[in-house]
């Protein structure tokens, strides 16, 4: 029986090159670029034969990924590297440089793992030594969100639609809030966020985001955000802040995003574009923008499209996939988001005033099939670029301005979790990141980070469904 070239080379690299991309060999299109136009000088593994090695991350003629399409696109004649400018389109390019980027994560994690904490053990990153330290162990489904009450007691949901309450002595208790609003678990969609209004002391509002099933067709949903208080373990008091028209709710399970915080007398929320994809470029639909809002969801005046007749008046900025980290730096108020990208291309984004974000037109990732998305754009006039974008992916989720006195050295870096399970100090310098630091991986799905009141920094993990919290270990 005879066994044709490529799909030999795909069953090899398939066991011997191709990163953890939930994607299978044989319909990687990414993949079978680099079958028909890399192997033959750059082996299965991409550790070079004829060509040089493209795992190690050593790019001699430039790094970033402009300088690897440029090699890619124009040749290297005097090393006897051919163009292929003229038989590969900018899109497929681009699909091999994700591609490149992913092998080349992986290689450095195997060569040089991030750290993986064992609850007790001392590890040492750049700035601080720290310990992880238990706090709920157990009797979790899928948490999603964490909030600090003022008298020490903490809320946390979970994505099935509970909203449960950790009393201040640290004990979880065991039934949940009784009332609190139908939610529906469709996919990605559940109870996501929650968080307590900055006047809590005196107004006792609590605020919830989730999925919302359409009452004539429980199938479909929208993201939804309500506040209420809590009376004697009840949900009392529900005001509606935010919810789409009915002809926005959609049978898609993803893409809900979603965070809220408040700044200035303002709440700023985030609601994914959904799988719209397009329609996040549109500002007459809901999905895939930021919007700030009043706490009681009235819409300032001075809102970018407030005056627009056919925009929604709450949005303050579009153009977004799937956002599920916010946060503010208290210094000058900014506004800072992390997203999801699709396959690669997960950003770290300075939130601006009526500024679009680019999804989908640009993006620094590609399909999941390593097909090319869309033109292979990664910058276009009159759309944000990310202060930090990640390939491949760290599935970015949670994120938190470190305000504690804990860890000095950390004062106002930025903290961003991811589901893949590594947990990404930032550090942004006159608005340009300076630093990116791997803290821990390995305990599971981060799915968010918050600043406790205590200084401690607090991690809500998925598989296994838990919270910790990193201490000093000094």
């Amino acid at each position: 029986m005879k066994t044709s070239r490529s799909a030999f080379f795909a069953a090899c690299l398939a066991l011997a090159a191709l990163p953890d991309t939930g994607v299978s060999a044989s319909s990687d299109k990414a993949n079978e670029l680099y079958l028909e136009s890399c192997v033959s000088c750059h082996a299965f593994n991409l550790e070079g034969g004829l060509g040089g090695n493209l795992a190690d991350g050593l790019w001699k003629h430039g790094s970033t990924d402009g300088d690897i399409a440029r090699v890619i696109s124009h040749g290297l004649p005097d090393l006897g590297m051919p163009a292929f400018g003229k038989t590969l389109s900018a899109e497929q390019i681009r699909s091999l440089v994700v591609f490149l980027r992913e092998k080349e994560k992986s290689t450095k994690t195997k060569s040089s793992p991030p750290p993986q904490p064992k609850e007790g053990g001392v590890v040492r990153s750049i700035e601080h030594a720290y310990k992880v330290e238990p706090v709920i162990d157990a009797d979790l489904t899928t948490p999603w969100s964490l909030a600090f009450l003022p008298d020490g007691s903490r809320l946390v949901t979970e994505r099935p639609g509970a909203l449960r309450i950790i009393d201040a002595d640290g004990t979880l208790l065991p039934e949940p809030v009784n009332g609190t609003p139908q939610v529906i678990e469709l996919v990605q969609g559940g109870m996501l966020d929650v968080a307590i209004s900055p006047d809590y002391a005196t107004d006792g509002w609590i605020y919830l985001a989730f999925a919302d099933p359409l009452p004539r067709d429980e199938k479909r949903a929208m993201l939804k955000i309500v506040r209420g208080r809590i009376r004697d373990h009840a949900w009392t008091d529900e005001e509606v802040i935010f919810q789409a028209e009915p002809d926005f709710y959609t049978s898609a399970g993803v893409h809900f995003g979603t965070r809220m915080v408040f700044d200035g007398g303002y709440l700023y929320f985030i609601v994914g574009e959904r799988g719209g994809n397009m329609q996040a470029q549109d500002t007459s639909r809901p999905n895939g923008k930021i919007y700030r809002v009043y706490p009681d969801g009235r819409i300032p005046e001075d809102n970018p499209f407030a005056a627009d007749k056919k925009a929604i008046p709450g949005i303050w900025s579009y153009g977004h996939r799937n956002p599920q980290g916010l946060t503010i730096d208290p210094r000058d108020h900014a506004i800072y988001s992390t997203e999801h990208g699709p396959r690669g291309g997960d950003e770290f984004n300075l939130i601006r005033k009526g500024a679009n974000y680019g999804w989908p037109v640009i993006c620094h990732g590609m399909n999941y099939d390593g097909s090319p998305l869309n033109a292979g754009l990664t910058a276009k006039e009159g759309m944000e670029q990310p202060l930090l974008h990640w390939t491949p992916s760290i599935a970015a989720c949670g994120l938190t301005c470190y305000t504690g006195y804990k860890f000095p050295n950390w004062k106002y870096d930025f903290f961003a979790g991811g589901l893949r399970g590594e947990l990404h100090r930032i550090r942004v310098q006159n608005g340009k990141v300076v630093a990116d630091e791997i803290l821990l991986s390995g305990l599971g799905r981060i799915r968010d980070v918050r600043t406790g009141p205590d200084g401690f920094l607090y991690i809500v993990l998925n598989q296994p469904d838990r919270i910790v919290r990193l201490v000093p270990a000094e």
